[in-house]
């Protein structure tokens, strides 16, 4: 297939071709400062989301932030955002920017606010606000912390030091009040084949790069070489003999565990992901590891099974850690844990850790306020006992109206799109109403909170804190298992600039942080709003209907309804979608693609989402015209909006590790990729043949 090349326009946008014209900015630390950068003019204080809207263009969209002398058939991203990308720099504490980063941004912001006006007290008698205090304060006593050293990390390794046999690291790997890593990591979640009970999974794990391809591909050679050296440097740190040897050999060790791992595509295939293992079964199917003892030593033993998610992986892993001698499993464990707790020690510690894992690896110049760091352990720790607060302060009651008809807006729209359908039968057609009549909705914030009075916080105790804290959410997690799955939880803090659909709840769900400017705007224009919003709402409904969400029915049960005729098809298209991100070529990143397979659900998403959501605003006009607004029409404004909240600015590096690691196609990409799919984008802007970005409508994908 033809490659497409990035315009220059959108190279310089990127920071790739010309980084050097985008300076370098730092990020702002108040809601005043914070809502300028986004808005533009003074922003406002605390006034809420409705009001810090109305510096967003006049109408919701920065019409400034254009470069129109860029043809939107060449370049839609530039086209729309041209202007803002040459203005805007990433702040040197950051990767990469953009609308997801700065709205990120003010919700630190608003947070840092809240936290700070908490007093230091009792956390056992004091509450929530007492165990927030203590979490944020004791993390930026910054005096303390270095005058402790290396000292609050001792425990800790004196327990891999003990664990001086391979039954006794087993042992390690499963303990949760620690820093230490696993080859086998455990989890509690909703049963893909009983919804109303939760269960037990096991994945893959213990690679300290992240994914398979970082040690096996050789155009990561770098990575690879320095990420030996980092190992080393933290085992000197720490005291670990012979340090440069034992990384050399810890290396090793992880290379051979990458190679038994799944590639990250096949591990989202969720047929061949659910493989239910009962407990006395596992020491025939992966010999070589304690497995009783490993699950007593987790908790779970009053289980069952463990729902094995990369079934040829795990005795590959087995086998491979009964043959690795004790001492490389030592410093394995002993560098991971120095890896784990170095943010929280003092900068010998925390400064090694930045260098490699976000300036080298991501290309973040400085290292992040330290505030901001605190903010982001508090929220780690205690996020629903901020969120609660956080709601009560910048989640007007208008905003949850306002979406609840969007969303019915937009979930009627992908009713329509279902009828008309000519490629899918009338039987697949009825389960997927089905379906999508029995979608739940979650808006803004959980209706009832988490109970943090079980967790024990100390004051001045950074690194307790935190493994008290891992273990207190392992303990609420595991207590479950078997039970009944509780239909009101939130896998997400309101202040989380995301939202997700759960495939096994069936549910989509829209945290209040990501309902402002310049996703969602009750005092927009709507065709912006539809955009925005409405196509992320739009995503989140075809991630029940994408290549793995499609997988699940109405009750959230794991099982085909498909005919396989309609599956053929639908493969088919989605092959063609596929193949259309993988052309996308990334000059100063040669040998790099987006993988069409991983990051297939959210590019379906993304196409299906902004489908269904144009058809929202079409029907919401009832058949009148939309409104002409600064010579742009309804729809125009529509496709517009959508490539506003997809601004982002990346560094070479952070490219590069969302190219590997990411799920998600590159935000850039985003902005204009789906459109190319879109008929009425081509009417809207006359994009002809010959225009960069044309496709021939035979070849443009028409899935939902």
């Amino acid at each position: 297939m033809k490659k497409t090349l990035l315009t220059a326009a959108t190279l310089l946008a990127l920071g790739l071709a010309a980084q050097a014209n985008a300076h370098e900015s730092h990020a702002c630390a108040d809601e005043a400062c914070t809502l300028q950068a986004l808005y533009g003019g003074s922003g406002d204080s605390g006034a809420g989301i409705a009001t810090a809207a109305t510096s967003f263009g006049t109408w919701g969209f920065d019409t400034a932030g254009m470069d129109t002398s860029v043809a939107p058939g060449t370049d839609f991203f530039a086209y729309a955002s041209g202007t803002w990308a040459k203005n805007t720099g990433i702040p040197a504490d950051m990767s990469s920017y953009g609308a997801f980063r700065a709205l990120r941004d003010l919700s630190e912001v608003r947070v840092r606010a809240l936290v700070e006006g908490y007093a230091l007290g009792d956390p056992a008698t004091g509450g929530d606000t007492a165990r927030i205090a203590a979490v944020y304060q004791g993390f930026m006593d910054e005096a303390t912390i270095e005058k402790l050293g290396a000292a609050p990390l001792q425990p800790v390794l004196e327990r891999v030091r003990e664990a001086d046999s391979h039954l006794a690291l087993a042992r390690l790997m499963a303990a949760r009040d620690t820093f230490n890593t696993t080859l086998f990591g455990l989890s509690v979640a909703d049963d893909q084949r009983d919804p109303d009970h939760y269960t037990l999974y096991m994945s893959q794990s213990g690679l300290g790069l992240g994914d398979r391809e970082m040690y096996l591909r050789e155009n990561f050679a770098p990575q690879r070489e320095r990420y030996v050296a980092y190992i080393a440097q933290l085992l000197e740190l720490a005291g670990w003999n012979d340090p440069k040897a034992n990384a050399e050999a810890v290396m090793a060790f992880e290379t051979k565990v990458a190679e038994a791992h799944w590639t990250r595509a096949e591990s989202r295939d969720r047929d061949r992901t659910y493989n239910p293992v009962p407990f006395e079964r596992f020491d025939a199917y992966a010999p070589g590891f304690p497995w009783a003892e490993y699950f007593k030593a987790a908790g779970v033993d009053q289980g069952r099974l463990a729902v094995v998610r990369q079934s040829t992986a795990v005795p590959k892993m087995a086998k491979i850690f009964a043959g690795t001698d004790v001492a490389t499993l030592q410093a394995w464990q002993a560098f991971h844990a120095v890896d784990g707790a170095a943010p929280l020690l003092s900068s010998r510690f925390a400064n090694a850790h930045f260098e490699f894992r976000d300036k080298f690896m991501s290309g973040q110049l400085e290292q992040r306020e330290r505030w901001k760091r605190a903010v982001a352990l508090v929220e780690g720790s205690l996020g629903e006992a901020v969120g609660r607060e956080y709601v009560k302060l910048y989640f007007p009651a208008d905003s949850k109206a306002k979406m609840d008809e969007l969303v019915s807006n937009v979930k009627a729209a992908m009713g329509a799109r279902l009828d008309t359908l000519e490629w899918m039968s009338p039987a697949t057609k009825a389960e997927a109403h089905a379906k999508l009549k029995g979608f739940g909705l979650k808006i803004g914030h959980p209706e009832t909170w988490r109970d943090y009075s079980g967790l024990r916080i100390a004051n001045g105790d950074v690194v307790g804190n935190v493994l008290r804290s891992k273990q207190f959410e392992w303990d609420y997690r595991r207590a479950r298992l078997g039970k009944e799955v509780d239909k009101g939880e939130w896998g997400m803090t309101p202040q989380t600039v995301n939202a997700y659909y759960n495939s096994v709840k069936n549910e989509i769900v829209f945290p209040a942080a990501i309902l402002q400017p310049p996703f969602f705007d009750p005092k927009a224009d709507p065709a912006v709003n539809y955009g925005g919003i409405g196509g992320v709402i739009g995503h989140e409904i075809i991630h029940g209907f994408d290549d793995q969400g499609r997988k699940s029915d109405g009750a959230g049960v794991l099982r085909d309804w498909w005919t396989a005729e309609d599956a053929a098809k639908f493969e088919a298209q989605a092959a063609k979608l596929g193949a259309q991100y993988e052309a996308f070529e990334f000059p100063q990143l040669p040998g790099l693609h987006i993988n069409g397979r991983t990051a297939m659900g959210e590019n379906i998403g993304d196409l299906g989402g902004l489908t269904i959501a144009l058809e929202a605003y079409r029907r919401s006009l009832g058949g009148k015209p939309a409104p002409v607004i600064d010579g742009f029409t309804g729809e125009q404004r529509l496709f517009l909006g959508w490539a506003q909240v997809w601004r982002t600015l990346w560094r070479d590096d952070a490219l590069r590790q969302q190219l590997v690691n990411g799920t998600h196609s590159p935000g850039h990409i985003r902005a204009f990729a789906p459109l190319r799919n879109i008929d009425a984008w081509y009417d809207a802007f006359g994009i002809k043949e010959g225009d960069p970005l044309y496709i021939a409508p035979e070849d443009r994908v028409r899935i939902w």
